[in-house]
């Protein structure tokens, strides 16, 4: 399991992640894991509160190591807990356990490689997301690109239309797997 390796599908809300998450899945036959919250906002009716920060990383956390059991050389995580830490200091200013802090530095640098979705991708509306207007997107891909370069991450840049998006992450993914794409 130790030569598995992680690959985070990161950066702002709709810019493509869990659609990228699924099809380099399929592209390189691996599993994928799905974004805890989205799953538990949907249980609770759309209410999140500072109080279920910590259940929602735990959430994440597992949904994260369940897929890499299943995995032979990679998983692809649809977020990860760095996503987490943002969105609870967005959301909830102050309120981000200090554990799950912690832990989110700690399993960042597990990861392979982080493919930094860009928000050059067209919005699409949905229930969960928060900033649908050009400087709320821009302070995001703002906060997420220091989230990287802060932490020193590996990353590749995932931008342009969707067949540019998708080729750029067949390459990076491949180059840190030592595979043909």
């Amino acid at each position: 399991m130790a030569d598995v390796k992680r690959i985070a599908i990161f950066g702002p809300e709709s810019t493509g992640k869990t659609t990228l998450a699924r099809r380099l899945a399929e592209h390189f036959d691996e599993p994928w894991s799905e974004e805890f919250v989205r799953e538990f906002w949907d249980a609770r009716g759309g209410k999140i509160t500072a109080d279920d920060l910590g259940t929602i990383a735990l959430g994440q956390m597992a949904n994260e190591d369940n897929a890499a059991a299943r995995a032979r050389r990679a998983v692809f995580c649809d977020t990860e807990l760095l996503t987490c830490v943002l969105w609870d200091d967005l959301l909830f200013p102050e309120k981000c356990p200090a554990w799950v802090r912690a832990e989110a530095d700690a399993r960042a640098r597990d990861f392979a490689l982080y493919l930094f979705c860009d928000t050059d991708a067209p919005y699409m509306s949905d229930p969960q997301r928060c900033f649908p207007d050009e400087a709320g997107r821009a302070m995001c891909r703002r906060q997420w690109r220091e989230a990287l370069e802060k932490r020193g991450l590996p990353c590749g840049e995932i931008r342009g239309d969707w067949a540019a998006r998708e080729a750029a992450a067949i390459t990076a993914v491949a180059a840190v797997l030592g595979a043909a794409r």
